[in-house]
């Protein structure tokens, strides 16, 4: 199966080494957990959530790292806890020789939440 060729979330961890597999199925049952209403997707060739029609959170598996993308506001809203981790404007990367940092990622995607609960309210 070539990487864009999955059409869902299984699918696409499938595709990875099973270490980094193990690691994508806890992310993805840690946020389905975190906000069961949000849909499963893949959005820009990733595994995503979306709530309201929104975007709320994407993750991706690399050969060094899980990406979690949060977009800027849930990276701006965290620098401070983020400042051991490599990360660019909306982007997190998570070394797979590391635990997840799942206190981390519950608070930001909360954020992320709330954000997206808040903006549906005022448009």
């Amino acid at each position: 199966m070539e990487p864009k060729d999955f059409t869902n979330i299984e699918e696409y961890i499938g595709l990875f080494p099973e270490s980094t597999q193990t690691k994508l199925f806890e992310l993805n049952s840690f946020i389905k957990k975190i906000v069961p209403s949000a849909e499963e997707t893949i959005s820009y060739g990733m595994p995503a959530f979306k709530l309201h029609g929104k975007s709320l959170v994407y993750f991706a598996g690399y050969k060094n790292h899980i990406g979690f993308y949060a977009l800027p506001s849930g990276n701006e809203a965290f620098q401070k806890e983020l400042s051991n981790y490599k990360t660019g404007k909306g982007s997190i990367q998570f070394p797979l020789t590391e635990e997840l940092p799942w206190q981390l990622i519950e608070k930001i995607v909360k954020y992320r939440k709330t954000e997206v609960e808040s903006n549906k309210k005022s448009a």
